[in-house]
Parts: C-alpha cells; sequence; structure tokens
C-alpha cells in the first residue's frame, strides 16, 4: 500500500521517512525529485498546473504543499489548484478511498485578540492568503472523501534559525504588550501527520497541531537569547503607534492528543533546546 505525499518538501520528507520506517512505499510528488532521499520514490511535477498520476494501490495521500511566493495569486496556485488536482488523480487513479492528510495553518483562524482557539471556533480568516486556505480546505472536504484537516502553527526545527540569527545578530526587540504565538517543531509535525494517516479509527475532519503552551512572543525571544548566551534584546520605541497584530490566538491541541498522540518537544523550551544542540537535518 503506496503513501503518496503531494509537496515533498522539508515536512513532507520528514513524514515519508516516517512512514518509510513504517515499511510503507512512498511516493513524492514535487518539481526538484532528485532532492528526495532514496527512501522515498519521485514524480517530478508541478501540482498547480498538472494532475499526478497516484499508484491504483495508494491508501494515503499526504498534502503539504507551500507557495512560491506569499500573495494570494501564489496561494490560489498552490493551495487552491493543486487541492483540485490531486482530487481528480484520486478519483482517476486510486482503487479505494484513500486517506487524506491536508496540511492547513491556523491562519485560518482571524483571532488576534489573545484568546483561546480550537476546532470549534469558526474559522473566519482575516487576511487574502488565510481566506485562500479556508478555500482550499473546504474544496478538499466538499470533493475527497476521509480528507483530514491538519492546522498547524508556526513550524521550527532543524536548520529554522531565523529568529535565533536575528537575536544572535542584534536585529531583535521585544514588543511592548503580550503577543501569543503558537508553535509545533518540525517533527512533532511529521509525526502528527504520520499518526492521523495510521489511526485504526476514522480520525476527525479537522485538528490544531500545535504544541502544548501557546506562548507569549517575548518569553520565546527571552528564552532564546539566554540560550545563545546574548543579551535580552530591549522593547520597541514607544512611539504611540499600533502595529496591528493585536495580542494573536492561542490554540488548544486537545482534540489531537485525544487520539492517543504525544509530543517530543511540548513546548518551545524542549524544541528550541534540541535545535539548538543540532539534532535533526533539514530536508531541501
Amino acid at each position: 500500500m503506496t503513501v503518496v505525499i503531494a509537496g515533498c518538501g522539508d515536512l513532507g520528507i520528514e513524514a515519508g521517512l516516517r512512514f518509510a520506517a513504517l515499511g510503507r512505499s512512498v511516493l513524492g510528488l514535487r518539481r526538484s525529485v532528485e532532492k528526495l532521499p532514496p527512501e522515498i520514490a519521485g514524480q517530478s511535477i508541478d501540482l498547480s498546473a498538472h494532475v499526478p498520476t497516484l499508484p491504483a494501490d495508494t491508501s494515503v495521500v499526504v498534502i503539504a504543499v507551500s507557495p512560491d511566493e506569499r500573495t494570494r495569486d501564489g496561494y490560489l496556485a498552490t493551495y487552491v489548484d493543486s487541492v483540485r488536482n490531486i482530487a481528480a488523480a484520486i478519483e482517476r487513479d486510486c482503487a479505494a478511498a484513500p486517506r487524506v492528510i491536508y496540511v492547513s495553518s491556523t491562519a485560518v483562524y482571524g483571532v488576534s485578540d489573545g484568546s483561546w482557539v480550537d476546532e470549534s471556533t469558526p474559522a473566519t480568516p482575516a487576511s487574502p492568503t488565510a481566506i485562500v486556505l479556508r478555500e482550499a480546505e473546504a474544496l478538499l472536504l466538499e470533493s475527497v472523501a476521509n480528507s483530514t484537516i491538519l492546522r498547524l502553527a508556526g513550524i521550527y526545527g532543524p536548520g529554522r534559525t531565523r529568529q535565533i540569527d536575528r537575536i544572535r545578530e542584534g536585529n531583535e526587540t521585544l514588543a511592548l504588550t503580550p503577543y501569543f504565538t503558537n508553535l509545533i517543531h518540525r517533527d512533532d509535525a511529521a509525526a502528527a501527520i504520520v499518526h492521523l494517516a495510521t489511526m485504526a479509527t476514522s480520525p476527525a475532519s479537522i485538528y490544531l497541531g500545535v504544541d502544548d503552551e501557546p506562548a507569549d512572543q517575548r518569553e520565546v525571544i527571552g528564552f532564546l537569547a539566554r540560550s545563545i548566551d546574548r543579551p535580552v534584546p530591549p522593547p520597541k520605541a514607544d512611539d504611540g503607534a499600533n502595529d496591528g497584530r493585536g495580542r494573536g490566538k492561542r490554540c488548544r491541541n486537545d482534540r489531537l492528543k485525544g487520539t492517543g498522540f504525544s509530543f517530543v518537544y511540548p513546548s518551545y523550551r524542549e524544541g528550541y533546546a534540541a535545535v539548538l544542540r543540532g539534532l535533526g537535518t533539514l530536508h531541501r
């Protein structure tokens, strides 16, 4: 039984390697298949423009695409057009309906007052790109049976050191007011994909993929600064202006954990400690 990873970048490759370790045959769909590890077979394709060819025995499809450009048009091509083409391939090629795991984002919740969010919270996106993400979710749920949406928070992990680099270079500042951020380590995100795809019972249609601890971004920055022996960055200059971000949101992971899933990195502290120790590999 074949697992298809549609959009086989860093997260998709990590998930694919985990499926392969379970003895599954894995096919990765991406433009540059020469970058795939030997455990993952490749099909070179632009999913936004073409319908892929799927093995008849496909039992799982993971959709983990990422946009080339962060514009509304870029998101439409990457998410909506890709979902439409993958749905067509599933209907045409698969002998039986596969279980489909679609990686989306907590950005579909247009919440910015610091309140709590879970799967029952209405997804009312506030930005043009988040509106497209929600459109792609709806298209998938309407057109493909056995589909599950995994709304991931901000992914960090091996090689994803932008925040650390800013602190090290002295280019980071602290906000004057709390701003809640939600995170998930790349390895936990990949493990969640595999977990939902291989559950004995059918998963629900929507899960939030976030760790146990939404955190004030100032706390995260302070933790990282102390971890690399740098001064905690100074507060931003108070010019009376509001950056428009509000207070963010705090996402719950109760539904995901209720399936029996457990986190290797339950908070940013354990996860970033692993990053700073150089654990793991960034897949290109």
